[in-house]
C-alpha cells in the first residue's frame, strides 16, 4: 500500500465528487487526498508536492509554470470540463506531462437557466419581496415591479449559451439584440435576433447579459465609458467571466446609477473574499459561480475522473486526453 501513487484532487468545494461515481476500484489502486478549501501559494504547494496525479475541479485553482516547475513527481494533470483558463498548458507539455479532462456535461443548459434566474430575481426584486414576508411585512415601493415583455434584451455574445438565453427572451416577448467582435447580420438573424453596435446595445437595452470568452480582445470590454451609456433602469448580468468587466468601474457606475443593478455569478477572486465590498452592495445580486454547478454536470465530472484514474493506473489509454 505504501508504494501506491498519490492522487490529489483540488477544489471539491461541494463535496460532490465522491457522491456521484463509484470509487471502489480507484481506492484500491492509489492514495487519494481531496481538498474542499481554496488553496494558494505555499499551502497549495504543500498539498501537492508529493502528488503523482493532480486533478483540478474546473479552473478554481490556478496552476502556473512556476508551480509546475516545483513538482518533479507529477506524472498526470487532469481537470474537469473541457477548458481551463488558468492552467499553463505549455509548461506541462514542455515536461511531457500528459493532460486529461472530462466531458463538460450540460453546463450550457445550466448556465442559461442561471442567467435567467438572475435576470428574473434582480428585475423582480425577489430577495426584497422574500425579506418582507419573513419580517412580517407585506409590500413596499419595490413591490411595484417592472415587466420584461416589450423591453430590449441585449446579448454580448451569441454562442451556444447566448443563443439559448435569446430564445427565452423571445418567449417572454422581449426584443433581442446582439453584438460580439465577430457578429454578422446573418448570424444574428439565424437566431431571430438583430445585430447592433455595442454602443446601441448598451444605450437601449433594459437587460444586458454577457456571454463571451474572456480573450485578449474582450478582457475589460465593459468599463466606465461603456457603463455610462447604459440606461438608468438597466440590469447588467454576467455569468461568463469576470474579466469581461472592469470591476472597479462597475462599482463606481452603480453608485452613479448607470446601470441601476447588476447580477453576477463570476468574480476576479473566487471564492469572493469575505471583506470584499461587493458582498454588501445594495444594487448587486450575487451567486457563488453556480453556472456549471449542477447535479448532472458533477456526475459527468466524477465519472470522468474515475474512468481516467482507472485507465491511467492500469496502464490503459486515458479516455479524454486534452487537446489544446
Amino acid at each position: 500500500m505504501a508504494n501506491l501513487p498519490n492522487v490529489v484532487i483540488l477544489g471539491d468545494y461541494e463535496h460532490a465528487l465522491r457522491r456521484y461515481s463509484d470509487w471502489s476500484k480507484v481506492d484500491q489502486l492509489c492514495h487519494i487526498q481531496m481538498y474542499d478549501d481554496p488553496l494558494s501559494n505555499e499551502s497549495l504547494y504543500e498539498a501537492i508536492k508529493d502528488a503523482d496525479i493532480v486533478i483540478l475541479v474546473r479552473d478554481r485553482i490556478p496552476f502556473d509554470a512556476a508551480l509546475i516547475a516545483r513538482l518533479p513527481k507529477l506524472k498526470l494533470l487532469m481537470f474537469t470540463g473541457k477548458r481551463n483558463s488558468t492552467l499553463d498548458v505549455a509548461a506541462l507539455k514542455a515536461r511531457n506531462i500528459p493532460i486529461a479532462c472530462t466531458p463538460g456535461g450540460p453546463s450550457k443548459d445550466s448556465t442559461t437557466e442561471l442567467t435567467w434566474a438572475l435576470i428574473l430575481g434582480a428585475s423582480k426584486h425577489l430577495l426584497r419581496q422574500n425579506q418582507l414576508i419573513h419580517s412580517g411585512e407585506w409590500r413596499d415601493e419595490l413591490s411595484v415591479l417592472p415587466i420584461l415583455s416589450g423591453e430590449r434584451l441585449g446579448l454580448i455574445g451569441l454562442g451556444a449559451i447566448g443563443s439559448a438565453v435569446a430564445k427565452v427572451g423571445i418567449a417572454f416577448g422581449m426584443e433581442v439584440v446582439a453584438w460580439s467582435p465577430n457578429m454578422t447580420t446573418e448570424r444574428a438573424a439565424a437566431q431571430q435576433v438583430k445585430s447592433v453596435s455595442l454602443n446601441e446595445l448598451l444605450q437601449s437595452s433594459k437587460v444586458v447579459s454577457l456571454h463571451l470568452v474572456a480573450g485578449p480582445s474582450t478582457k475589460g470590454l465593459i468599463g466606465a465609458e461603456q457603463l455610462a451609456l447604459m440606461r438608468p433602469d438597466a440590469l447588467l448580468v454576467n455569468t461568463a467571466r469576470s474579466a469581461l468587466i472592469k470591476m472597479d468601474d462597475l462599482e463606481t457606475a452603480l453608485k452613479l446609477g448607470r446601470p441601476a443593478q447588476a447580477a453576477l455569478d463570476v468574480f476576479e477572486i473566487e471564492p469572493l473574499p469575505k471583506e470584499d465590498s461587493l458582498r454588501n452592495h445594495p444594487a448587486l445580486l450575487l451567486t457563488p459561480h453556480l453556472g456549471f454547478v449542477a447535479e448532472p454536470i458533477f456526475k459527468v465530472f466524477a465519472q470522468g475522473i474515475t474512468d481516467t484514474l482507472e485507465a491511467w493506473l492500469t496502464q490503459q489509454t486515458i479516455p479524454h486526453p486534452f487537446e489544446a
